[in-house]
């Protein structure tokens, strides 16, 4: 027994010896390229599946393997490491550190939820359209940790002021303690709590089984992952940390609730948190992990194919996320707050509860503890825009964009606006110029350094994903590799037996396919793994690949049926409101959602905007090339 115990602890590193020692005979029994390559394929692959090293250090795999094997120079592998898209997302987390700084984020989410009232159904919508918003522009796992604590001090006033109304009913027959049952945030007789710091870059696995490891899923997490909060008394800037609250004992969770009602409205806020996230993510190219690798491969598979940037995928995609949101919201309300439409999503101010009331009376207040817009503030939300009008207006197809002022064509890109911007703010201030005005007896000179900049390289070296960066440069390398070697040919002819499929069933089986294994993978492994595949089986059938790529990219976002799915998951999960098979049950609603949209998108609007429905010219030259 005690060595079968050594064994599980010790089975990564087993892992991660046998596998490359049990495939060798591929290389040696055929030595050829393919052979080669599709060994480093699969080694780096079920590294990832199985996560028995980081997945950026799996990435590294191709880096010394694909040399070892004569599949490609040292020189030529360690170029596909660093992109175009890599100055992209730098660019973007350079604002998105400026977001999360000065908290930006945490006026623009409860601004919404003033707006929205305490209405079950009007919470729900407004905080989907709230983290589907900031999801466009942030990753999906740090929306959902600036969006859960809001979430979670919203469900505490809701029952906490249904508590405080029953004890005032009750008075008189019972004493308080009788009849004033645990809520979720209990402000009397507090048990201890454990205190975890955890990084904010912890993978869905780490968190998942820090959870488990306490042998429950009653947790509480106060995250703000990268950021300082303006404090009103003397405007200084305190750092903030992500935090796990453990209850000790999982018996104190059984009377958390007021009612069945009450948890139900737990269950649906906290896992339509996760689910806009993942809609928001699609929303933007920069959106996701997922689509950012979709878009380098792309263009280096196919680099005479200007049709896919920042604006056209944001035409195609926006009614997606737009449809996706309100059927999503439809289908949390009938799961978990039934058909009452008229009830919960009233915003008549005679209709309204105490409970409601005093869930938005701490609203406001959380919003007046934030204090006027600061100068920083501003900033950064000017340079967001302006971001964005850039992105679009750079060659937005129907007229000429701003690069056609430029002699040369071609030199640049949506990633030479994001790392300019993203420089400016290293430059510029974050105190207001005061242009020789004196300050006012109250302020305090050293409230601020005066040249202290937006944000600083610390606050962008803690937002930055590195691991992400590595791991797509794997996936660039894998690709470049099976192109080199003539691997991606011979698979895409193993696919000629489909070729008697029509086109639109070729695509559904992918996006079917890929969505049960996202479920299980992580979904940059997911779609490294599947794209050269995809790619060359598009070519042989002689499908458009954008017809195939784009649906499998965004499908592999729908992984949100299992808290392993995807870190916004397991965030989620880790509070506590919902069980597996209550993201089970609701996630397969989302999926299906999310495949039917995708589908239906692809085949109306997005055969006019990309011209599916004719082989292009830039996908048979690449043909050609890959068979020479």
């Amino acid at each position: 027994m005690a060595v079968m115990k050594e064994i599980l602890r010790s089975r990564n590193l087993l892992l991660v010896v046998l596998i490359p020692l049990l495939l060798l005979p591929l290389p040696l029994i055929y030595p050829s390229s393919e052979a080669s390559c599709a060994y480093v394929l699969v080694v780096t692959a079920v590294y990832w599946v199985s996560e028995a090293v980081p997945l950026g250090a799996a990435a590294l795999v191709p880096a010394f393997l694909y040399p070892l094997f004569g599949v490609m120079k040292s020189s030529e592998v360690a170029a596909e490491y660093f992109k175009n898209t890599t100055l992209l997302l730098m660019g973007v987390i350079c604002v998105a550190a400026s977001v999360e700084k000065w908290n930006l984020h945490k006026r623009i989410a409860l601004r919404m939820v003033m707006m929205a009232g305490a209405k079950p159904g009007m919470l729900l919508l407004c905080f989907m359209c709230c983290t589907t918003v900031l999801s466009m522009w942030l990753s999906n796992t740090s929306s959902t940790a600036m969006v859960m604590p809001i979430v979670e001090a919203v469900l505490q006033e809701l029952v906490n002021a249904e508590e405080e109304c029953e004890a005032i009913t009750a008075a008189g027959s019972t004493t308080a303690e009788e009849n004033k049952p645990i809520g979720l945030g209990e402000k009397h007789g507090q048990p201890s709590l454990e205190l975890i710091f955890i990084n904010e870059d912890a993978s869905t696995t780490d968190l998942s089984s820090l959870v488990h490891s306490k042998g429950m899923n009653g947790v509480h997490m106060i995250a703000n992952p990268i950021g300082t909060m303006n404090s009103t008394s003397n405007g200084q800037h305190l750092p903030q940390a992500q935090i796990l609250v453990l209850p000790p004992e999982p018996s104190e969770l059984s009377s958390r609730y007021q009612s069945r009602h009450d948890h139900m409205v737990c269950k649906c806020l906290s896992l339509s948190i996760s689910y806009a996230a993942t809609i928001g993510g699609l929303t933007t190219i920069i959106g996701t992990s997922t689509s950012l690798i979709f878009l380098e491969h792309f263009n280096n598979q196919y680099p005479k194919a200007e049709v896919v940037n920042f604006g056209t995928w944001f035409l195609f995609s926006f009614p997606i996320s737009l449809i996706m949101l309100v059927l999503t919201w439809f289908w949390l309300h009938w799961l978990f707050l039934g058909c009452n439409f008229k009830e919960t999503c009233s915003v008549s101010k005679k209709k309204k509860t105490k409970r409601e009331e005093m869930s938005e009376r701490r609203i406001q207040q959380e919003y007046k503890k934030l204090g006027n817009v600061s100068y920083p503030e501003m900033v950064t939300g000017f340079f967001f825009i302006l971001m964005t009008l850039l992105w679009f207006t750079r060659e937005p197809g129907f007229v000429p964009g701003w690069s056609s002022f430029f002699e040369k064509k071609g030199y640049r890109t949506d990633a030479t606006v994001s790392v300019f911007l993203g420089f400016l703010l290293f430059l510029i201030p974050a105190k207001k110029p005061c242009f020789g005005k004196r300050k006012k007896d109250g302020e305090k000179s050293a409230e601020i350094n005066p040249l202290e900049p937006i944000i600083t390289w610390k606050d962008f070296q803690k937002t930055m994903p590195w691991e992400i960066v590595v791991l797509v440069g794997g996936g660039y390398a894998l690709a470049a590799g099976c192109k080199t070697s003539g691997l991606s040919t011979w698979i895409g002819r193993q696919m000629l037996s489909l070729s008697s499929l029509p086109s639109w069933a070729v695509t559904l089986l992918a996006c079917i396919l890929v969505s049960i294994v996202t479920e299980f993978v992580s979904n940059p492994a997911t779609i490294t793994i599947f794209l050269p595949i995809l790619c060359s089986m598009s070519e042989t059938l002689l499908i458009n690949p954008l017809y195939t790529l784009i649906p499998v990219t965004m499908c592999i976002s729908f992984a949100v049926m299992l808290p392993v799915g995807n870190p916004p998951n397991a965030i989620v999960f880790s509070y506590g409101h919902c069980q597996i098979k209550d993201m089970v049950k609701a996630g397969l609603g989302v999926n299906l959602i999310g495949l039917a949209v995708v589908m239906v998108a692809i085949n109306t609007w997005g055969i006019r905007l990309f011209q599916l429905n004719t082989f292009p010219e830039w996908a048979a030259v690449s043909n050609i090339t890959s068979q020479m």
